[in-house]
């Protein structure tokens, strides 16, 4: 005789079912490691799927033009060659500087402006206040193409000189928005009140604060401005097309008529690619691992 007794239940109570139990994956065990190795299997196409253009950008900037129609992009050259190289730096040498004339004082001046800009912002509450920041930040949605004719009208008018000093007011301009809103984020959130209470109980004023207690530990803000805005710079083709010219513009001009149209090297060109690339590669190793962590300072409130 079955001794089973039902369990009684009150007047509308609803009859849930258990949840099904859950397998787990014990760490060792033949799951945990099917696992692991399709992960890591996937992660390894991935990173052969991006890697496979810098591997011909390598293999073809070390062929002569003969070799390459022969040979493919695929394969090793038979014959490993800089002329392709030198060929290149001869070409993109005298803009290469003028690149660094031009990225580095655009990366710092839109910084600075940035800082202060955000700093005064966030701490420094003042009738239209907010309505400032939007009027900034509004800059950052205005599209290249819309304001060419009129940037180029103004830079006449303030007297400009044509080429680098041309771009670097320009690339300044335009990086004041982004900056701005990166530095006030980062103020609003990092910064406590009291810093700023006890600097002006003190006798601090704006400046004082600014220059001694607030850009000593901005340094977080200032790597994901720089990084930003040196990229930005360097980068640029349709401002450098519109506002200067082979003789006076920046290395991606240079680029572009190294490239040719109607009989391109491409091993030149490659060569040219990656010698284009190396300094905003430097720049991602040199300060990327401060990149990420000042992109999120100012994401969360303490």
């Amino acid at each position: 005789m079955s001794t089973d007794v039902a369990t009684p239940h009150l007047p509308g109570e609803d009859l849930v079912a258990p949840p099904p139990r859950q397998r787990l994956v014990v760490p060792g065990s033949r799951n945990a490691v099917v696992a692991r190795t399709v992960r890591y299997a996937l992660l390894i196409f991935f990173v052969l799927i991006v890697l496979m253009p810098l591997y011909v950008l390598v293999v073809t900037s070390f062929k002569s033009g003969r070799e390459i129609g022969v040979n493919g992009q695929w394969n090793l050259p038979t014959e490993w060659t800089f002329a392709s190289w030198t060929k290149a730096w001869t070409a993109l040498g005298p803009s290469f500087v003028r690149t660094l004339q031009l990225a580095i004082p655009v990366a710092l001046i839109s910084s600075f402006i940035g800082a202060a800009n955000g700093f005064v912002l966030s701490r420094w509450r003042f009738p239209g206040a907010d309505v400032v920041f939007t009027l900034i930040l509004f800059g950052m949605f205005i599209p290249y193409q819309a304001v060419m004719i009129p940037l180029r009208e103004v830079v006449v008018w303030l007297g400009i000189p044509s080429g680098i000093p041309t771009l670097i007011f320009v690339h300044t301009i335009y990086g004041i928005p982004i900056c701005t809103l990166i530095f006030r984020n980062y103020y609003a959130t990092i910064v406590p009140v009291e810093i700023i209470e006890a600097s002006k109980v003190d006798g601090a004023g704006l400046l004082r604060t600014f220059w001694s207690i607030i850009l000593p530990i901005s340094m977080p803000g200032f790597v994901v401005t720089i990084i930003w805005q040196f990229t930005s710079s360097w980068n640029d083709y349709l401002f450098a097309i519109f506002l200067s010219n082979t003789r006076n513009g920046p290395i991606t001009i240079a680029l572009n008529a190294l490239a040719g149209a109607q009989s391109p090297d491409y091993a030149a060109s490659m060569a040219g690619a990656l010698i284009t690339s190396l300094p905003t590669l430097l720049v991602y190793i040199l300060l990327g691992r401060w990149f990420i962590g000042g992109l999120m300072a100012g994401s969360v409130k303490n």
